[in-house]
């Protein structure tokens, strides 16, 4: 199986970990007070690619890239498993106990992210 998500290369410091990434496409998008990040005009959205082996290693490599100046988080998921990684924190949830979403709604509403973007079980 493989791993498919999304990374907003703004929301990176160290933008070094998308080589590790395989990229499938790329869209820039104009940011909107929706998005409720007033910092940036812009931002840069990969539809990105991860193998099975590889989606723990990864997972802590993207949150150790993460911004510590801004909440974010990037996420992607197979038929059974959803990563949904911030900065300090990494949380792998079984797609079936959709229970288990509620701790990462708690840790990102705890971080300021706006409650639209924490639709996760959707």
């Amino acid at each position: 199986m493989v791993f498919h998500g999304i990374i907003i290369e703004e929301s990176l410091e160290d933008k070094s970990i998308l080589k590790d990434l395989k990229i499938l496409k790329t869209k820039v998008e104009k940011v909107t007070s929706e998005h409720r990040t007033p910092w940036l005009s812009k931002w840069t959205i990969h539809t990105i690619e991860i193998g099975d082996k590889s989606a723990m290693k990864i997972a802590g490599k993207i949150s150790a890239a993460l911004s510590k100046k801004h909440p974010w988080y990037c996420d992607y998921k197979d038929d059974e498993y959803h990563f949904i990684i911030f900065s300090k924190h990494l949380f792998c949830v079984k797609k079936e106990n959709t229970y288990e979403y509620e701790d990462v709604k708690k840790y990102g509403r705890k971080l300021g992210i706006p409650e639209h973007q924490l639709d996760f079980d959707k």
